[in-house]
């Protein structure tokens, strides 16, 4: 599995993108592009922003360390 997270030290941490390393080798320029506008997107999120979208159920929030 790889997975793409967007990460700010201290901060926030989401889960982007996933997918199983057999059934593509990697993701396309294209899709690179998009998905790091949108990693900025999220990371610009206020906490309260964060939680109105976990509210409408456009964010799931995961808690805990596993």
């Amino acid at each position: 599995m790889r997975t793409l997270l967007a990460y700010k030290v201290e901060d926030k941490t989401f889960f982007v993108y996933g997918f199983a390393k057999n059934a593509r080798s990697n993701i396309k320029d294209d899709e690179l592009k998009v998905l790091k506008l949108y990693a900025k997107n999220l990371l610009d999120y206020s906490y309260r922003d964060l939680a109105k979208a976990v509210k409408a159920g456009t964010l799931i929030e995961v808690k805990g360390n596993g």
